[in-house]
């Protein structure tokens, strides 16, 4: 019998530019999309009211982690402004600063299980670690 574990996801949506550099195809011109990123959380314990974490909390968290692209060009806000745009490596960006913000808050009791990256409702990227 496994470890219990519980998980919750939220959505985040944000509006920005980019292109993805060295594509050669027309992704590699300026562009813009409608991204959808979803975190989803895990624990393997509760806390004490019965929550992985608020919904309105994670919220909150990847809201901030997101906002700093909302109506901008991704190729301009760091670490984008060196590392490429693409899907893979925003949904990679999003799970790494969401466990980093995860660790300060809940002191590792929740993690992030994995970061889904929509550009549009038939592309998506997810990033895990296993």
């Amino acid at each position: 019998m496994g470890v219990p574990v519980f998980e919750i996801s939220k959505e985040f949506m944000f509006s920005a530019a980019h292109q993805i550099r060295f594509h050669g195809g027309k992704c590699e011109r300026l562009h813009g999309h409608n991204w959808r990123i979803r975190v989803h959380a895990r624990a393997s314990e509760l806390n004490r009211i019965g929550m992985v974490i608020d919904f309105a909390d994670l919220q909150k968290l990847v809201g901030d982690i997101g906002g700093r692209f909302d109506h901008r060009n991704v190729n301009e806000v760091p670490p984008f402004d060196e590392l490429n745009t693409t899907a893979e490596l925003l949904a990679r960006h999003f799970y790494e600063e969401a466990n980093r913000a995860l660790q300060q808050r809940e002191g590792g009791r929740v993690r992030v299980s994995k970061v889904e990256v929509w550009e549009n409702e038939g592309s998506l990227a997810v990033y895990r670690e296993e």
